[in-house]
C-alpha cells in the first residue's frame, strides 16, 4: 500500500489551524458561542469501528484546494473511500491496518523530527529526548546554562504540537490532548523545569 502521504502533509495544516484557534481565543474577540462553533469547525474526528476507521478532517484545512483532486488521490493512495460532508469536511475511511500504518508513517515521521532537534544546529542546548509510547510525555535532557540563556524552549514547543497532532490523529479529543516536557540537566541528571501543552504555551514561547 502506498504511504498516506495525503494525511501527513495535513499534518502542518492541522497545526496551523491549531495556533489559528488559540491567537482568536487569546486576544478574546469574538463569543464563547463563535469560540465553541470555531473549535467544532476546526476539530479532527477520529471513529475506530470495529472493521474500519473513519477520520473526519474540517473544511479549514482544504482552503484554497482543489477538493476533487484531494479525494482522487486519497483513493489512490490507499483510502477506501472518501467523503465531502455538507460542511465542506472530508471523511476517509480506511482499514483498521491502513490506520495502524498512518500512524507509524507519522511516528517514524515525528521520530526524524526529534533527531534534527538533538542533532541539527538550531537548538544547540538540547543533547537528547526521550518519549512513551503515545507521544504524550517528554523527557529533554539539556545543556541546562545553554537552554535558560537561549532560545531553544521553541523546540519544546514543537514537541508539544507535535503530540497533540500524534493523539488527535490517534483518536484522542483535541480539547482533552495534553503534553507533558520535563526538561532535566545534563550535567547532574536532575529535573529543573516541566511543561504541559497547550496551558504552557505563553511560558514555552517566552
Amino acid at each position: 500500500m502506498k504511504k498516506f502521504s495525503y494525511l501527513l502533509l495535513l499534518i502542518s495544516m492541522l497545526a496551523l489551524a491549531a495556533c489559528s484557534s488559540e491567537e482568536d481565543t487569546s486576544n478574546g474577540s469574538g463569543t464563547a458561542e463563535d469560540s465553541k462553533e470555531n473549535k467544532e469547525e476546526q476539530s479532527v474526528e477520529v471513529d475506530k469501528g470495529l472493521l474500519n476507521v473513519e477520520l473526519t478532517l474540517p473544511a479549514s484545512m482544504f482552503e484554497g484546494q482543489d477538493i476533487d483532486q484531494l479525494i482522487a488521490e486519497a483513493k489512490e493512495d490507499g483510502a477506501k473511500d472518501v467523503t465531502k460532508n455538507d460542511d465542506g469536511s472530508l471523511t476517509y475511511k480506511m482499514s483498521k491496518s491502513d490506520h495502524k500504518e498512518m500512524m507509524q508513517e507519522i511516528e517514524a515521521g515525528m521520530e526524524e523530527s526529534l533527531n534534527e532537534l538533538i542533532t541539527g544546529e538550531d537548538f544547540v542546548s538540547i543533547k537528547d529526548i526521550s518519549h512513551n509510547d503515545s507521544f504524550d510525555e517528554f523527557t529533554v535532557t539539556v545543556e541546562k546554562e545553554a537552554f535558560e540563556n537561549s532560545f531553544d524552549g521553541f523546540g519544546i514547543l514543537t514537541l508539544g504540537m507535535t503530540g497533540m497532532i500524534y493523539q488527535v490523529y490517534d483518536g484522542e479529543d483535541i480539547d482533552s490532548a495534553k503534553v507533558t516536557v520535563s526538561i532535566v540537566d545534563e550535567a547532574t541528571g536532575e529535573e529543573f523545569d516541566k511543561y504541559v501543552y497547550p496551558d504552557d504555551m505563553e511560558d514555552i514561547e517566552g
